[in-house]
């Protein structure tokens, strides 16, 4: 009788799950274009004037997707410079074949590969929290298309402790996926909302930012088990490449607040640029993990005193 009763509540949660699978992606459906690359179909969004002189490439961090960058950032960069907005792979409205391709070195593969096939030969790239990794990455192993990185809130360094219990949970084998089809999405909707009031502490978290970001799509299984594996495999992952940072030649800026408790600046932000030959670093008291909502201004500013570097220098070298 027992085991009865859980069967018909997991196929009732299951049912109400594919139900708000189909509500969520009507709400926020894909903005831009899918391009097919080995392994994955990403999506991406390309605004903003294609003559600019140096595009630029927003990377958004875990447990989000691209519209985290675009709003309010993506949109003032836009009003001067071509910039191109990513779904990472397994995220938003892209898609990934493998969820073991979780980690940036992989990731950054199917960012190089997308990139090409859009012809963007170099860029700035603006990467946020998870994306630190994958922006290092990108500049370690495909340097020929950086032509700068700025690392919001980004994460480098291997940590103390783990990602979270329940992601270890869903990225485990068959209990995993059984709570992802069922409880996830229901459960989503009543803790979303002040998940993301905690990361944007001290500030506060703008009115709208669940739904203008398109956060609910992190509710849908697919999403949250691959969300789930790049996190739990990000530890090892930055740690292999943590020796190789001193190998980065682009202009980095990293800017992070002291009293980020969700990426720790002392752990990764401050050891990054210490390492990094041509970096510049800036740390705001009163600052928290959300850098691009809380001083977008900010990050616009030093973005095009970057490029106003970049422009010269690669005039003289052709």
């Amino acid at each position: 009788m027992i085991v009865m009763s859980v069967v018909t509540v997991l196929v009732l949660l299951a049912l109400v799950t594919q139900a708000g699978i189909v509500a969520v992606q009507r709400a926020y459906p894909p903005q831009g274009r899918m391009i097919e690359v080995d392994g994955a179909r990403l999506h991406v969004v390309d605004i903003g004037p294609h003559e600019s002189a140096v595009p630029i490439v927003m990377l958004h961090g875990a447990s989000s997707n691209l519209e985290a960058m675009r709003r309010p950032l993506g949109d003032l960069l836009a009003r001067d410079h071509r910039v191109i907005l990513v779904d990472r792979p397994g995220h938003g409205w892209s898609t990934r074949a493998s969820r073991q391709d979780s980690t940036p070195q992989i990731q950054a593969r199917m960012i190089d590969a997308a990139l090409a096939n859009l012809g963007i030969d170099r860029a700035v790239f603006v990467v946020h929290s998870w994306s630190g990794a994958l922006g290092a990455r990108i500049a370690l192993d495909h340097p020929h298309r950086v032509a700068g990185l700025v690392m919001l809130a980004p994460v480098t360094h291997p940590w103390r402790g783990g990602v979270g219990r329940y992601n270890e949970i869903i990225a485990t084998p068959v209990i995993g996926p059984l709570l992802a089809y069922t409880i996830t999405l229901p459960l989503g909707y009543f803790v979303t909302e002040a998940g993301a009031r905690n990361v944007f502490l001290p500030q506060t978290m703008p009115d709208g930012f669940v739904q203008d970001s398109a956060t609910p799509l992190l509710l849908r299984p697919r999403e949250f088990i691959a969300n789930a594996y790049d996190l739990v495999t990000l530890k090892e992952a930055v740690a292999a490449q943590v020796a190789r940072y001193g190998e980065i030649e682009a202009p980095v800026t990293v800017i992070a607040g002291e009293p980020d408790k969700t990426v720790k600046t002392s752990i990764h932000a401050r050891p990054f640029a210490a390492t990094v030959p041509n970096a510049k670093l800036i740390v705001l008291p009163d600052l928290g993990h959300m850098v691009q909502n809380a001083v977008p201004d900010l990050v616009k500013a030093e973005i095009e005193t970057m490029i106003g570097k970049i422009v010269p220098a690669q005039a003289a070298a052709d």
